[in-house]
């Protein structure tokens, strides 16, 4: 049945613990803002995956899982649908997959506005067809009020990748360059400023976009990009860190080279946060050989998702595992892994 073609009996203006029941009110929230939206094939309890880029001989699968708890549910720049897609879709990405299928699982609040997650879902919608990926099946649980915040959303994405394609941080090597495709912490000062319980005003908006376009134009100009990951909790410190532990490499990065927004530096003085440990949800950073540096660079500034990417540093053999900054004053500081999070409640 096609989404035209569903019967639109949901009345309600509010999900109610009957949605949850698995009865003819379940039944209705589902095909009238879930199926409607995604219009997945058939409504089966699962989805059969086929794909012309399964039959290559070498090609491999990929498997990644996320939930999304977001507070507000609603910032600018995007949603928690927008998140859990995007999220979804770079977690496969930098790993060098071609992110073909979703599942979307929903807790939702009892009292939740039909509205708002029409909304959210109309949003994941239009993200997944940007992003050339299929949400083709998922679940859907009613809780009672104040058991959920709201809303919380699961996501499970497949990929696919191509034989001989292998990014991992265990290859990256000495004097190999770190490129990011744009400006650092935007998505946590949206969330941050979106709160509202430190009364302020900003115009920041969530770099919230799937990136899966960039690593493949990325992979086309540097066929020997080492590795790359998105820098989402924790931010670009995190990314890196992980990185520099995995591989057994140091990295230096140029604090000077970072392109962060006057707003994000200005609120990070005012409340004494570190911009490299902001989240980012639309920020991936890349390791490639010297050698095909320029031609990364260009490819990743050739599309809108990276028309802001710069180097910011490279590998070094010394201090490994270990992050350090070469700083605006002439001098260096180690950036270090955080021991719990900056802001809680971000993706």
């Amino acid at each position: 049945m096609t989404a035209a073609a569903r019967p639109g009996g949901l009345r309600d203006t509010r999900v109610t613990l009957s949605h949850g029941g698995g009865g003819r009110a379940m039944r209705d929230l589902i095909e009238t803002v879930f199926a409607a939206a995604f219009d997945p094939p058939g409504m089966e309890d699962q989805a059969r995956l086929t794909d012309a880029a399964l039959a290559e001989p070498g090609a491999r699968l990929a498997l990644t899982t996320d939930s999304f708890v977001v507070t507000p549910l609603e910032f600018p720049g995007g949603d928690i649908g927008t998140l859990a897609v995007c999220g979804t879709v770079n977690d496969l990405a930098v790993g060098g997959a071609l992110p073909r299928w979703l599942s979307a699982a929903f807790i939702i609040e009892e009292g939740t506005e039909i509205a708002l997650l029409r909304r959210i879902v109309a949003s994941m919608a239009a993200e997944a067809d940007r992003a050339g990926i299929r949400i083709v099946t998922g679940d859907t649980k009613v809780v009672g009020r104040g058991a959920a915040d709201g809303l919380f959303v699961t996501t499970t994405g497949v990929g696919v990748i191509p034989p001989g394609r292998n990014l991992e941080a265990a290859l990256i090597r000495p004097g190999d360059v770190a490129i990011v495709n744009g400006v650092l912490g935007d998505h946590g000062a949206t969330i941050l400023a979106a709160r509202g319980d430190l009364a302020l005003s900003s115009d920041i908006r969530s770099d919230c976009q799937a990136l899966g376009h960039l690593m493949e134009a990325a992979v086309a100009a540097a066929p020997d990009i080492r590795a790359a990951r998105d820098a989402t909790r924790g931010g670009l410190a995190s990314a890196l860190n992980e990185m520099a532990q995995a591989a057994g490499m140091g990295i230096e990065i140029d604090e000077a080279a970072l392109p962060l927004r006057p707003e994000v530096v200005g609120m990070c003085e005012i409340l004494g946060l570190d911009p490299l440990y902001l989240a980012n949800e639309g920020t991936l950073v890349l390791f490639v050989p010297e050698t095909q540096a320029d031609a990364a660079l260009a490819a990743l500034r050739a599309r809108p998702e990276g028309c802001g990417a710069v180097a910011i540093g490279r590998a070094v053999a010394d201090h490994p595992g270990q992050v350090r900054m070469r700083t605006a004053f002439g001098g260096a500081r180690i950036v270090d892994m955080l021991v719990g999070e900056q802001l809680p409640r971000i993706c």
